[in-house]
């Protein structure tokens, strides 16, 4: 069916709903080309101010996840499960999670990550920095590894969701990447794709996520659960915290490092502070909530406690080393380190109220440890150590966080921006709780 984009443009942009066949036409064309920037540009500015109803978001995504291959585990014989978080700082748990999937025996995980974006860190630029582990894989051979071992980590191909590929190119550059419909259908069409049984979202709020409040978070976490729903798909949004640092590191090579340790039942206690602790609990409720889905357990509760029987035992780290192993990795996993820390001490004594976590992860972008461009390299040793949490009483020349770094030159820099990402009070604040709701 044939329209002209030039009235699709203008239905939108007077807030109409469009049809199943307009939205494949301006999608399909956009694709192959048909449909020029300029035209798409304008459709997904008018989409940014008037919106668009869960029934436009729903087939938006499917018409995305259509654009190219999708997966088939129809032959598996058990269910498909992943796990997807909108992003944050020090944000690790999918290796934890993948080790505890493994372990569970029983269902699949086939996880297709990504890299970092912006202040937040990626899945993918943690695990290279193993080394020896490779996540470039065709779909045909990550297809074949899930049958075979049931859990594998790979990057976007070209293969899947083109369409997507190609509209947040578009995005980024024409001021368009905050539209919540536009959001979803890019998160959704990809888990879509993976053939999944059962989705769980980890959708963060706070001063270290792209949503900054909880409404927004919320807000989102609607839509998104909706919208798969209304493909088919079992999804659970969990709300969880990104005012600070998820756990203790911030950094590639250091945050696979805490994953190992949390794997391995190791603590990081300072000052009577776990810092591990909201890593590992985060990545526990994760977990429970996936064994559920994937029908390991009858309720997230009894998916908790079997995630952390697995942890415990021994088991997780032991399946996750495998899963490293048969990615190319080899045993024992020896992490590049950077070749200086240098401690960044409190200008001042009191209690910290809250910390700029975004500007923590541009800091650590800064040092290496991400892309400002796509064409910089990454350098998988360096980050940032956190050694103060929200609600802590700190005294003057206390280190607040531990820059890891391979270079003298402008490190001051980067000390003294850390300083300032530090909010002060002088009474008592309270902890804000890891996981804040859940929507099931």
């Amino acid at each position: 069916m044939s329209f002209i984009p030039a009235q699709i443009i203008k239905k939108k942009r007077l807030g109409q709903s469009l049809s199943n066949d307009e939205l494949s036409f301006m999608i399909d064309g956009f694709t192959s080309g048909s449909i020029p920037d300029y035209q798409m540009s304008a459709l997904t500015m008018a989409i940014c101010f008037q919106g668009m109803d869960l029934s436009e978001t729903a087939w938006l995504t499917r018409i995305m996840r259509d654009s190219g291959k999708t997966m088939d585990f129809s032959q598996l014989g058990m269910p498909t499960v992943d796990k997807h978080s909108t992003g944050g700082v020090g944000d690790k748990t999918s290796l934890i999670i993948a080790g505890i999937i493994e372990a569970a025996e029983g269902l699949a995980m086939p996880m297709v990550a990504g890299r970092g974006l912006g202040h937040t860190g990626g899945t993918l630029d943690k695990l290279v920095s193993i080394p020896g582990f490779s996540v470039d894989m065709s779909l045909e051979q990550f297809q074949k590894n899930i049958n075979k071992f049931r859990v594998a980590i790979m990057g976007q191909t070209k293969e899947l969701c083109p369409a997507d590929r190609k509209l947040y190119a578009l995005r980024d550059v024409t001021a368009t990447v905050e539209s919540l419909p536009l959001i979803c259908a890019s998160i959704m069409s990809k888990k879509l794709a993976e053939d999944l049984n059962g989705l769980v979202l980890d959708v963060k709020f706070g001063s270290g996520a792209f949503m900054k409040t909880k409404n927004e978070a919320r807000s989102l976490a609607e839509l998104l659960k909706m919208t798969g729903e209304k493909n088919g798909l079992r999804v659970t949004a969990v709300l969880s915290d990104m005012s600070q640092p998820l756990g203790r590191f911030v950094g590639n090579s250091l945050e696979v490092q805490e994953c190992l340790d949390i794997l391995s039942n190791k603590q990081c206690v300072h000052d009577g502070v776990d810092y591990y602790e909201t890593t590992r609990e985060l990545s526990l409720r994760l977990s429970g909530h996936l064994l559920y889905l994937g029908g390991r357990s009858d309720s997230p509760v009894e998916g908790y406690n079997l995630s952390t029987e697995l942890l415990e035992s021994g088991l997780a780290v032991k399946a996750f080393e495998a899963l490293c192993q048969r990615q190319g990795a080899t045993l024992p996993i020896q992490l590049p380190q950077a070749k200086h820390q240098w401690p960044v001490q409190a200008p001042r004594q009191g209690y910290i109220k809250a910390m700029d976590c975004e500007s923590i992860g541009y800091i650590s972008v800064q040092l290496g440890a991400g892309r400002l461009k796509s064409s910089d390299e990454i350098d998988p040793a360096v980050g940032i150590e956190v050694n103060s949490r929200i609600g802590q009483r700190v005294e003057k020349g206390t280190p607040l966080f531990f820059v890891h770094s391979n270079q003298n030159d402008d490190i001051n820099g980067a000390m003294k921006k850390l300083q300032d990402c530090i909010i002060w009070s002088d009474k008592p604040e309270p902890a804000p709780p890891i996981v804040s709701d859940i929507l099931q």
